[in-house]
């Protein structure tokens, strides 16, 4: 037989999976807020990356104690086959997701030393003001793409999710 995960004697995978259903959400809504207002980057950057963090690393797990569930319980049937394919495609996006966030602090973070550079050494002439707005534009879309991959990643938490729950759910109270 092979190895199980558990928590507290119960299968880990309806308990991890909610990590994924809770926290790449979050950091998706976390991550909009960035793109709206990119002064919140400097407080909330940081915990909102570390949320999504989780949520990615949770992924895997989760994948991993579905499928040892799924051999508990002999295979589950083609409700579980439809939830278990449609979980395969979300570890791609969620990865781009967490690497274009950490793109978005990173660049914001050089875009905030450029304007900060910029305003202490009193240069305001139309090329340096140019070459400043540059970073500034780029840690933008770069942060309107993250949080557009965000919301990807969040439809595909729910499709995934939905077909686990009929999986689930078929059948009871019926």
């Amino acid at each position: 037989m092979e190895f199980m995960i558990t928590i507290g004697g119960l299968p880990a995978h309806p308990l991890i999976v909610h990590a994924v259903v809770v926290l790449l959400p979050l950091a998706a809504v976390g991550t909009l807020a960035l793109a709206a207002r990119p002064t919140w980057r400097r407080n909330l950057g940081v915990p909102v990356f570390l949320i999504a963090l989780v949520g990615v690393v949770a992924v895997p797990v989760a994948t991993q104690t579905g499928d040892q569930l799924r051999g508990l319980l002999g295979g589950g049937g083609p409700l579980v086959e439809v939830h278990e394919e449609r979980a395969d495609h979300l570890l791609p996006y969620a990865i781009l997701f967490l690497v274009l966030l950490l793109a978005t602090l990173l660049l914001g973070r050089l875009a905030d030393r450029s304007d900060a550079a910029g305003q202490h050494d009193g240069q305001h002439d139309g090329q340096h003001a140019g070459q400043l707005r540059v970073p500034v534009r780029l840690a933008t879309s770069v942060g309107v793409l993250a949080a557009v991959a965000g919301l990807v990643v969040t439809g595909l938490v729910v499709w995934i999710g939905d077909a686990g729950a009929k999986a689930v759910w078929s059948g009871v109270g019926g």
